[in-house]
């Protein structure tokens, strides 16, 4: 397989953080706006993917940590539900022609970080599948990643 580097990434994979990224994040909105996190509240909280599949991919993370589906409380689970529905609309206005959705629960369903559940929304767009991804094996991120979470932050403050 060619490799297509990406030395932005390298600083992600070498910091060391003392247990759960996600909990790190769901303990204060201190740094939000660095986190790329747009929305907060006391069940959980938006954030952009750093690894996106397209642009505009973003997760809701339940702030408590907890690695199953079937260990959130009804309340989140149904609060988690209703924010996805928004989440789909803010997608929308972004110009996302499709959406895929849903939870990788453990390592072996392609969870990355498997010790804390969250639920991804991914914008799919016209044409968004190329040769990159199955010919190369390399995905190209053709937006400006700070500029996106920028105009979903914006776009959020319609509907959360």
């Amino acid at each position: 397989m060619d490799r297509l580097y990406a030395p932005w990434r390298r600083s992600y994979h070498l910091k060391k953080t003392n247990g759960c990224v996600f909990c790190e994040i769901a303990k204060s909105s201190e740094f939000d706006d660095e986190n790329e996190v747009f929305y907060r509240d006391d069940i959980c909280y938006f954030v952009m993917n750093r690894f996106p599949y397209n642009p505009g991919h973003f997760m809701i993370i339940p702030n408590r940590h907890i690695a199953n589906y079937e260990d959130l409380t009804d309340e989140e689970a149904s609060h988690i539900a209703i924010l996805a529905k928004k989440g789909i609309k803010i997608l929308k206005d972004f110009g996302a022609d499709g959406i895929n959705m849903g939870w990788n629960i453990g390592f072996d369903a392609g969870a990355g970080i498997p010790e804390h559940i969250h639920f991804h929304l991914v914008p799919r767009f016209k044409r968004d599948t190329n040769m990159m991804t199955t010919i190369f094996n390399t995905r190209v991120y053709s937006a400006n990643f700070r500029k996106v979470f920028e105009e979903i932050r914006e776009i959020s403050k319609r509907y959360l």
